[in-house]
């Protein structure tokens, strides 16, 4: 087995190696990852720096010397000469975990974040369609748009007009684009979703994640807040917040690639109550002068405090779409039937892993 796989160093991406290293190990003959260079520090170097980390499981710690044979670093700048690097008598899966987050909602910001999620992708299927025997997208749960009530797994042939940022309908875009070319040429295509992502559950160290976003950046706000201004958080308090721990979702990912699953939303079957959920994480980073509320704030004069506007005019604005959405879940009998959701208390594991961000002092991993 052969594949190629970009967002390596990534938070999702990273786990999606281990899990392949570990699961396919004996089948695995070559993966090439394509890893930019960072500043001075060569592509190689990254992979190397990462696969040594004390995040790593006993498995790939032991093993490293035959995993480093098995693995082939690329350049980024050769991302779209696969002629350099590949062989035209073989067949590769090409896993695209690479992708751009910026929940922006700025029409400045639209070109950019359509060119780094669509036109890249389709340019990468482009140069690689005659490599390939399979192309597997890495999603979001998300990428549906503003839709409320039972979700299931198909969205591709879901008309959504009504998206809360460019990142969302980038996505969905990309999804549509890959259907059609992979039925225009043969090459099978397979969109796995995703949901917001949280730290370990089933590896140690638990609670771990490489890159702290999403719910992580509300927390870290509050938790480096010196203000004592009280900020009043919009939310929906019939909706919920749906986190899939990091390491389920790569072990899904590799389970799944290479099976005949052409859609699969990779989420929570139960999700935490916002107001719970906000509240956990607000008293975890010892935030305590806040109230949630379901009224609607607009203009600057709603606002109560200096921090309450601060709030709203910089993380707010992209994470009070999500808060407020309208109460929605997924359809996950597929995805169980694949890997069973691990158990465990929804609201523990949210206090656990912000506390793990607190003592990491919510710095990302460097690799």
């Amino acid at each position: 087995m052969h594949i190629i796989l970009t967002g390596a160093t990534g938070t999702l991406g990273s786990q999606i190696l281990f899990s392949l290293l570990e699961s396919r190990f004996e089948a695995l003959e070559k993966i090439y990852l394509i890893v930019r260079k960072k500043k001075l520090v060569s592509p190689e170097t990254r992979i190397s720096t990462m696969l040594s980390s004390s995040f790593v499981s006993d498995f790939i710690r032991e093993h490293k010397t035959a995993i480093i044979e098995k693995i082939e670093v690329i350049c980024a700048e050769q991302l779209l000469e696969p002629a350099t690097f590949l062989q035209e008598n073989t067949k590769y899966h090409f896993i695209h975990s690479a992708g751009f987050v910026n929940l922006s909602v700025d029409p400045n910001s639209k070109e950019e974040i359509f060119k780094e999620n669509l036109t890249l992708t389709q340019k990468i299927f482009s140069a690689y369609k005659n490599y390939l025997s399979k192309f597997i997208y890495i999603s979001t749960a998300f990428s549906i748009g503003k839709l409320e009530g039972f979700l299931n797994d198909d969205y591709v042939t879901t008309e959504q007009s009504d998206y809360r940022n460019f990142y969302e309908a980038s996505k969905h875009a990309a999804e549509k684009y890959l259907v059609n070319a992979g039925k225009e040429t043969g090459v099978s295509i397979q969109i796995l979703r995703p949901s917001v992502l949280g730290g370990n559950i089933m590896d140690n160290p638990n609670f771990f994640i490489s890159k702290y976003m999403v719910f992580y950046l509300f927390a870290k706000f509050f938790y480096r807040n010196t203000s004592i201004d009280s900020v009043r958080i919009q939310a929906n308090a019939d909706s919920k917040l749906n986190i899939i721990p990091t390491d389920y979702a790569a072990k899904v990912i590799a389970k799944v690639f290479d099976t005949d699953v052409e859609q699969l939303n990779i989420v929570n079957s139960k999700g935490t109550n916002i107001f719970n959920g906000v509240a956990k994480i607000l008293e975890t980073v010892n935030f305590k002068n806040f109230r949630l509320t379901q009224e609607l704030m607009d203009t600057a004069s709603d606002f109560e405090s200096t921090l309450e506007q601060f709030y709203y005019e910089t993380i707010g604005v992209h994470l009070t779409p999500y808060l407020t959405s309208k109460p929605y879940e997924w359809d996950t009998t597929l995805l169980e039937s694949i890997l069973p959701i691990p158990k465990y208390n929804l609201e523990d594991y949210l206090v656990a892993t912000v506390e793990f961000a607190k003592t990491n002092g919510f710095r990302n991993q460097r690799w």
